[in-house]
């Protein structure tokens, strides 16, 4: 039933000339729970269902994080058995306190997402900001927009402080941060002005679909999603990371050498081979691909050719070109679009049910479109479900990282990717102790110990 057609069902008739406030009034108190109707019992169900996940998810995530707490630091004074000559006691330390600390901030995390999500739903934080936004600016396309601005506004004014200390305050610690306050706050304005830029025109399209798209809107806003995301995708190379980033062409000509005879033996083509000063922000390290076909650039972290031999460069790029050989981006974006189309599917369906906005804490708007308040309520609760189903999505991409491994080592020698890879893990301080169901759900990459022990035996 939609927000109107459920007020014309409540409005009694020595009410019709104010209809609207008495509408309102009976949602108010349906919602606050002195009056009690068969009616509402979606409205009740949805609300009983977000509490009841919302502790699940918490209580799941706190539970993963105590085992991985416990687990690193129970294993902390030892370097495991298979690594005691090649990685030392200090560095093994090293990666335990780093991801211990990461591990607490994220406790405080776990926390706010909750407490936040709470306030905006139940509590009646977006109620009460789509309300202010109405009553100043009236019903229409430009409060739609200002409500969903307002509330990205908001929650990335929340989530300043723990980015603050997360790059400030662990990294810095643990001697990985490089960026300065200055470039943190250049770099803040440049991505909000981006994502202004690219992101409003996007937004109004899919607002104006909702409205204007009928009932299969959903499905020509997906359309419109997946041609905006191969957009990006093309001018990022050339347009977007150079924005942040400065990328220089590739100098070093024994190495060029070494990727242009790897590329050309495997098959693969480049427009360019460059280096990321990724060191003006952060010590970790990466060499990854951009673009698209015969245009794919090569890049890599000024921090990775100070950290590996030639060798082990050439095998850490045949594992990214293992990623292309299996299609491993292809299949991934086909994924993504998939869960899109049933996820805006989805919405175009609870979009019309009035329980899910009174479920959520929220008054449908009695004059004016409710497409704004159903996108950003969707944005809100559905991360609390999709975690459980997170074990799926991390173990499949585990699985496309050992059959990059696998090509890397068909390319070029195992010992390259093996010593390649336990130089990075080093040097990221990332923990060759991590605990089995942390990695379950988090987990993108195998630990070490599974990846070299897998390229070992195969």
């Amino acid at each position: 039933m939609t927000p109107r057609a459920f007020l014309r069902n409540y409005t009694c008739a020595s009410c019709t000339r104010a209809g609207a406030s008495a509408g309102l009034a009976l949602l108010t108190t349906l919602r606050s729970g002195r009056f009690y109707n068969r009616r509402m019992n979606p409205s009740l169900t949805l609300t009983l269902t977000l509490v009841v996940a919302l502790l699940a998810h918490v209580a799941l995530k706190f539970w993963l994080n105590a085992r991985q707490v416990r687990h690193v630091a129970r294993h902390r004074d030892a370097v495991p058995v298979s690594y005691a000559g090649t990685v030392s006691l200090a560095d093994h330390q090293k990666a335990a306190d780093y991801t211990l600390a990461k591990a607490r901030l994220s406790q405080i995390d776990i926390a706010l997402d909750a407490a936040v999500l709470l306030g905006w739903t139940l509590l009646g934080g977006l109620d009460a900001l789509n309300q202010l936004l109405l009553d100043w600016m009236g019903p229409g396309m430009a409060q739609q927009i200002a409500l969903v601005l307002g509330f990205t506004l908001v929650g990335g004014l929340i989530g300043l402080p723990l980015s603050l200390m997360q790059t400030f305050g662990v990294e810095q610690r643990f001697g990985f941060n490089k960026i300065t306050p200055a470039l943190w706050f250049a770099d803040m304005a440049k991505g909000l002005v981006l994502g202004l830029a690219l992101g409003l025109p996007l937004l109004w399209v899919v607002l104006w679909l909702m409205q204007a798209g009928g009932q299969w809107w959903w499905l020509w806003a997906w359309g419109v999603l997946v041609g905006w995301q191969l957009f990006l995708m093309a001018i990022a190379p050339n347009v977007i990371m150079p924005l942040f980033n400065k990328f220089t062409p590739l100098e070093d000509e024994s190495l060029k050498a070494r990727v242009q005879a790897l590329m050309q033996r495997a098959g693969f083509t480049a427009k360019g081979f460059f280096v990321m000063d990724g060191s003006r922000r952060s010590s970790h390290s990466n060499a990854f691909f951009t673009g698209f076909g015969a245009s794919k650039r090569v890049v890599f972290f000024d921090t990775l050719l100070k950290q590996l031999s030639l060798a082990e460069m050439e095998a850490v790029l045949a594992h990214e070109l293992g990623h292309f050989k299996h299609k491993h981006i292809v299949k991934m974006m086909v994924i993504n679009f998939a869960m899109t189309l049933a996820g805006l599917a989805l919405l175009g369906w609870l979009a019309q049910q009035v329980w899910f906005y009174t479920g959520l804490g929220v008054m449908p708007n009695l004059s004016g479109s409710n497409d704004a308040l159903a996108l950003v309520l969707f944005m809100l609760v559905t991360p609390v479900f999709t975690l459980f189903f997170a074990p799926v999505s991390s173990w499949r991409s585990r699985q496309q990282e050992f059959e990059a491994d696998a090509y890397a080592v068909l390319q070029t020698p195992g010992k390259d990717l093996s010593s390649a890879l336990l130089k990075l893990y080093q040097d990221n301080a990332s923990t060759l102790t991590p605990d089995p169901w942390y990695v379950k759900f988090y987990y993108s990459h195998p630990p070490a110990s599974e990846r070299l022990l897998r390229m070992k035996t195969a």
